[in-house]
C-alpha cells in the first residue's frame, strides 16, 4: 500500500495507474488524513462453459464423408 498526498498524486497519477497491480492500492490523504483509495479494476471474468451449453445449436454428424467426394480430385 502507498500513501501519497492529494498534491503528490495530482503531478504522478498517470504513471502510478500504469504501475498499479493486482492487489496493488494507493491511499490518498488530504491534511493527512486518507480521504480516497486507488485500486485496479479487476479482470471481467469469462464464465465457465457448461456441458451440454450448446445442446440444439450445433448439430454433430456422425458420417461426415459425404462432403469429402467434392474435394477427391484435390487429394
Amino acid at each position: 500500500m502507498t500513501t501519497l498526498s492529494i498534491e503528490q498524486i495530482a503531478s504522478q497519477l498517470p504513471g502510478l495507474i500504469t504501475q498499479l497491480a493486482p492487489g496493488d492500492e494507493i491511499v490518498v490523504t488530504a491534511d493527512g488524513k486518507p480521504v480516497a483509495k486507488v485500486t485496479p479494476v479487476a479482470a471481467e471474468e469469462k464464465p465457465k462453459r457448461r456441458l451440454g451449453s450448446a445442446k440444439g445449436i450445433l448439430t454433430i454428424v456422425s458420417e461426415d464423408d459425404d462432403h469429402l467426394q467434392d474435394f477427391a480430385e484435390y487429394m
